[in-house]
């Protein structure tokens, strides 16, 4: 699975083994030397996992008034369990890089269809304008200020440097729900324009990640760039928001239809919201654009479509009977977009858990080396702050909003997909390891950062 553009993809090894050792479980890569996840038996991660979910289900109130975020908690106790600490276990990212970009890669499907349908109702160009300008504009000047930085300070390659701007640049749509649209209903404009931006960054980075990748020798860029930049850059984005949009706004009215013509008939949203993501990225896939765009641009389109007719709907309803507006909008269908988002919220909380606990257990002393924290500080203090304050420059927002996103930058499982999809393109393993802690430290260092700072500021300088 990809955003393949058309090349052919080089395939790492597709799977790992399995040996049940006396100490416990482990899943050992396919040269069948180095584990991917080692020491902790079966069942002492089902009690792990079960005893987080548990105590996150319980104490969901008091863990979301704490003054730090939950994945915070969930690094920590990897970290403590893993390498650094008590050693219990230990994952292998580039032993791991094949099912990992698999998980990675569903965590962000799941993560960006929710982020699209709770997306504000209707769309215009003024409320959009400044998350298009920071998807876009910044995403561009970040990968060049990331890219300068990897090659005049850690003497890396142009095609390795752009590629490390491609992995960073981009926001995270799965760690930064405290700083994205809590409910469908939600209209506050900063975290419209961060949650809109991490919907769309997630597109506009790919084709850049094929530019490193091409410059590296293992992508096809066509005679002067013009194959990359007509394919990955312009049909790419294009065709993913038609795809996107088209199919959206066709199931918002199939639905619609439905279920007005047969009131009693049962429609399982959930299975229907699924089934959106899933179609739309395989044409996606199949269409060589970026599919996770795509997700994003349906999800979007789902809701606005499925407003518009209910608004639609509740105007005839009103003007044929006695009703009033508010009474017909009662009676109008019920939407796919409402009815799946709790699901999916769900859905996004457990691969949070799952993936920021095992980020834990990757965590090395590799991590502290002094190029892994340069670059981590260099894009949460310059590169970030740089783009961002430039993209919104001459934009409808105040210069407190400019300041707030310039620092909510969260990164996160967004990048990791991409490192894996670089791996399993064929990096050679010593610039993978490379590629690997640079990443690892953006993420932790992120995710504690952005994670302890997202209450204390909003609440002093946004939501007073």
């Amino acid at each position: 699975m990809g955003h393949a553009s058309g090349a052919a993809r080089p395939v790492r090894a597709a799977t790992a083994s399995t040996n049940l050792a006396a100490s416990g479980a482990r899943a050992l890569n396919p040269a069948g030397d180095t584990p991917i996840v080692s020491v902790m038996a079966n069942y002492q991660w089902f009690l792990l996992l079960g005893l987080l979910m548990l105590a996150r289900g319980l104490w969901g109130t008091p863990i979301s008034r704490l003054p730090f975020t939950s994945a915070i908690i969930y690094l920590a106790i990897g970290i403590v369990l893993g390498p650094v600490g008590l050693n219990l276990f230990a994952f292998d990212i580039f032993s791991a890089a094949p099912l990992l970009e698999v998980l990675t890669e569903v965590a962000v499907l799941i993560s960006l269809f929710s982020a699209g349908i709770k997306m504000p109702v209707p769309f215009s160009m003024r409320r959009w304008g400044p998350p298009i300008r920071l998807a876009w504009l910044a995403m561009v000047l970040s990968v060049g200020l990331i890219a300068l930085f990897c090659c005049m300070v850690l003497d890396m390659p142009l095609g390795a440097g752009i590629l490390m701007g491609a992995l960073l640049a981009p926001t995270d749509p799965v760690l930064a729900s405290d700083v994205q649209l809590r409910h469908a209903g939600d209209d506050d404009p900063l975290r419209f324009t961060l949650g809109c931006e991490a919907g769309m960054n997630d597109g506009s980075a790919f084709p850049f990640v094929m530019l490193g990748l091409g410059l590296l020798g293992l992508h096809d860029l066509g005679q002067w760039g013009m194959r990359w930049f007509a394919v990955e850059l312009i049909w790419g984005t294009l065709g993913a928001i038609v795809i996107g949009v088209a199919c959206g706004a066709g199931l918002a009215r199939l639905n619609f239809s439905l279920r007005r013509s047969r009131p009693g008939h049962e429609v399982l949203d959930d299975l229907m919201g699924l089934g959106l993501i899933g179609v739309v990225y395989g044409l996606g896939l199949a269409a060589h654009v970026w599919a996770f765009l795509a997700v994003f641009c349906a999800g979007v389109a789902l809701r606005q479509t499925e407003q518009m007719l209910a608004r639609r709907t509740a105007a005839q309803v009103a003007a044929t009977t006695p009703l009033t507006q508010e009474e017909a909008e009662q009676q109008t269908p019920e939407t796919v977009s409402a009815n799946t988002l709790l699901f999916k919220e769900h859905l996004e909380r457990l691969s949070e858990l799952t993936l920021v606990l095992l980020l834990g257990g990757a965590v090395t002393t590799l991590l502290f080396d002094w190029r892994s924290w340069a670059a981590a500080l260099f894009l949460f203090f310059i590169a970030r702050p740089v783009s961002v304050l430039v993209a919104l420059k001459g934009s409808h927002t105040s210069p407190r909003m400019r300041v707030i996103a310039a620092w909510f930058g969260v990164r996160g499982i967004g990048s990791l997909y991409y490192l894996m999809y670089a791996i399993n393109h064929g990096l050679p393993p010593a610039l993978a390891q490379d590629l690997i802690n640079l990443t690892l430290a953006v993420i932790v260092l992120s995710i504690v950062v952005h994670g302890t700072s997202v209450t204390p500021l909003l609440d002093r300088f946004w939501r007073k």
